[in-house]
């Protein structure tokens, strides 16, 4: 693990393997971790950099609202500082909405990107009336807030299957400061719609779903890609496809790496 420092924030991230130049963005209520199982066999072909986000992991939080390009500037930070001119991005969840907001603002960077159990479709009323209820909740009962979300991002079939994994989640979860869990729901809210760049982007994009996501409901997305080059991957499970469709996930990124 390595650090550095972006506008007087420390920054954690590592940097492993040799090859394409490949960045992993985790979600909400996520660092850096989520992708250790994956990681081994991505680096054996690859240079895998993973970054904790603003106010997640052992990075620190950079203000009251951390936007999708705050986090996207200090994505940016990491790679000059590793003098990495072009790489692949594959981001979960809010990683993905982190992903597209570098890629706006970074276009000459990006070699292709992977959305995994993400969108480019902005809130909607509804879901910045929903990150708001989540605010008040995580200041009234920040352990039981964690605890409800994170098991409301596996289907419901696989809860007791996962149970384990879960429970590490969890914990990984409770590490996130609060200040770091709202300034990241007031930066999802007034997040962007970047549907535009699925329909203009040079380089490829694959869209990964799950039809059980209780998160981001899956028959609300699809129709984002419509006419569009963007490829789509199913699997049949929830929002956290690293550890539901683990296997299938690797598959899926590997070959999206062998043609970028």
């Amino acid at each position: 693990m390595k650090t550095t420092y972006f506008k007087n924030t420390a920054i954690c991230y590592s940097d492993q393997g040799k090859g394409t130049a490949v960045v992993l963005l985790h979600g909400f209520l996520e660092n850096q971790s989520m992708w250790n199982a994956i990681l081994p066999e991505l680096i054996k072909k690859n240079r895998i950099i993973t970054i904790d986000l603003l106010g997640h992991g052992a990075t620190e939080c950079l203000g009251y609202v951390h936007s999708m390009e705050d986090q996207a500037d200090v994505v940016h930070h990491v790679l000059n500082e590793l003098k990495i001119r072009k790489a692949v991005f594959i981001g979960h969840s809010m990683g993905g909405y982190v992903a597209l907001a570098f890629a706006e603002l970074y276009p000459d960077t990006v070699k292709g990107i992977v959305l995994v159990n993400s969108t480019s479709r902005a809130d909607s009323d509804e879901r910045k009336r929903n990150r708001d209820r989540a605010i008040v909740a995580v200041k009234q009962n920040y352990s039981a807030f964690i605890r409800m979300s994170i098991a409301n991002l596996f289907s419901e079939n696989n809860r007791e299957r996962l149970a384990d994994s879960i429970e590490e989640v969890k914990l990984e979860a409770l590490k996130t400061p609060l200040q770091g869990i709202v300034a990241a729901l007031e930066g999802m809210k007034i997040r962007k719609d970047r549907e535009v760049m699925l329909h203009f982007a040079p380089y490829p994009i694959q869209l990964i779903l799950g039809k059980k996501d209780g998160v981001l409901l899956y028959e609300e997305n699809p129709d984002q890609i419509l006419d569009t080059h963007v490829q789509l991957t199913t699997f049949e499970d929830g929002h956290m496809s690293h550890i539901e469709n683990q296997a299938e996930l690797l598959a899926v990124l590997s070959g999206f790496l062998k043609r970028v």
